[in-house]
């Protein structure tokens, strides 16, 4: 499913032509929204911020002027991004920041969470979850959860449930709060395993990381479900073929599938992998609206292809819509994280 014909950037993804071709970038979405330094009011946090298309979301979001803090596990790193952001952007004098956190821990997550709350004055008004791992070898994390589920998902989840109060009081009738989360076409390759989420039997990296991004787009349908009539919304979505360093466990498979001509077309630069990021996250398309599944900066039917990756193809899995299995790892989730009944808010 390429996407809806309606949408205004389905012509530049009928017929891709390779990185830096047409496709949009990141600061080109900010652009067309005319939201260069228009967000001077507002409050970011961007997790995974300092590498590829995390680094390229910081840098478009930064470009709207708003206060950016972006979750980092090497400063040093981190600290050469936000250079460079200022290097090419010298007039925008919009602050930067990091928060150190690491997402295979749930205490730094809670550590981290505190730092920002009280630097920001408990005010936030997006929340990209884009940090992540790929098809690590087999590992629990401390809290002993499967790495990938802990890392791409239920760090993210306590996060959220961490930020939430402050999400939902930022939020504001012109611009309601948004949770964007970073899933991928690779949902498709499984289904969360909700009698076995650390894949104590029968581990497959690929599954296991199509659970955790099978998991991340029931997180955004809940959060939009739940507190949609509060103001608060959320969207997941797949940012594109991107060559990085999260491919790293599956070089012997992925470095010959770049070299195929499909795909190589279909390459996009982080750049422009950022562009439906910030699409979700600043596009005036989603304003009070959400719980929908993107890419290409549109979005997504249901793929029309086999439940794998199909290179034309990048539609939601025939499960990626169920309130049932959405609900149910939402009230286990609470649980893994330590938080036995979700206070209304």
């Amino acid at each position: 499913m390429l996407g809806s014909p309606t949408s205004k950037y389905y012509s530049v993804h009928v017929t891709p032509r390779g990185a830096n071709d047409a496709r949009p970038t990141a600061l080109r979405i900010v652009n067309d929204e005319k939201l260069e330094g228009k967000w001077a009011d507002k409050v970011i946090m961007v997790t995974g911020g300092s590498a590829f298309v995390g680094a390229e979301t910081v840098r478009a979001l930064h470009a709207t002027g708003a206060t950016v803090y972006m979750t980092v596990r090497d400063t040093a790193k981190a600290q050469k991004v936000i250079d460079d952001i200022f290097k090419s952007d010298p007039t925008n004098k919009a602050p930067i920041y990091m928060i150190t956190m690491t997402l295979d821990e749930l205490d730094s997550v809670r550590q981290g969470a505190e730092k920002f709350l009280k630097q920001s004055g408990n005010k936030l008004n997006l929340l990209v979850c884009n940090a992540g791992v790929m098809a690590t070898p087999y590992a629990l994390t401390r809290d002993g959860y499967e790495t990938q589920f802990a890392t791409n998902y239920l760090s993210h989840f306590l996060l959220f449930q961490l930020l939430k109060p402050a999400l939902l009081a930022s939020s504001t009738p012109a611009y309601n709060s948004r949770v964007v989360m970073v899933a991928s076409e690779s949902h498709r390759m499984g289904e969360v395993r909700f009698q076995d989420y650390s894949f104590t039997q029968g581990y497959h990296p690929v599954k296991a990381y199509g659970q955790s991004k099978t998991a991340t787009i029931y997180m955004a349908n809940t959060i939009d479900r739940r507190f949609g009539a509060e103001g608060l919304h959320a969207l997941s979505l797949h940012p594109g073929a991107i060559r990085s360093n999260l491919t790293a466990h599956v070089r012997k498979f992925a470095d010959p599938m770049w070299e195929l001509p499909a795909v190589k077309a279909r390459e996009k630069t982080a750049a422009q992998g950022a562009a439906t990021i910030v699409y979700a996250a600043v596009s005036r398309d989603w304003e009070g609206n959400g719980g929908r599944y993107l890419s290409n900066c549109m979005e997504m039917g249901p793929c029309l292809g086999k439940e794998g990756i199909e290179v034309m193809d990048e539609g939601y899995a025939p499960w990626a819509y169920d309130q049932e299995k959405e609900d149910k790892l939402w009230a286990d989730s609470l649980k893994m994280v330590g938080i036995e009944e979700e206070s209304e808010e």
